[in-house]
């Protein structure tokens, strides 16, 4: 794997001088600055992003279906009386062909166990 980090193949005194270099760089730009009566660029302050706002109507619009949403939940359950639960119920032939089909997946599971045993 190649590494395409230009840094890696300086000398340490190349980097040294690199170094030098950019802190003579730095001390002029703060020279400068202080000619031309500029803060430091370091001192200023980075712009922040601003926040999005969101509209009156938009937040009365939210809060009025989240409101909606309590209600209908307040609504649904009143204290004390817990709402009947939905059980699926099977019909009688359904339940028996689950029956029947599950024997047989053991018969057949019984048997070829009989039949290595005896093999």
């Amino acid at each position: 794997m190649k590494n395409n980090n230009p840094l890696v193949i300086l000398s340490v005194q190349q980097l040294k001088s690199a170094l030098a270099i950019k802190q003579k760089i730095a001390d002029l730009e703060k020279e400068l600055g202080q000619i031309l009566g500029d803060e430091p660029t370091a001192a200023r302050p980075t712009p922040r992003s601003r926040k999005r706002k969101m509209s009156a109507a938009a937040r009365a619009s939210i809060s009025a279906a989240q409101t909606a949403r309590w209600a209908e939940r307040k609504n649904a359950a009143t204290p004390g009386e817990v709402p009947p639960r939905k059980k699926g119920e099977m019909s009688a032939a359904g339940r028996a062909r689950i029956t029947a089909g599950t024997k047989a997946r053991w018969a057949r599971y019984n048997a070829e166990k009989k039949k290595k045993a005896s093999a």
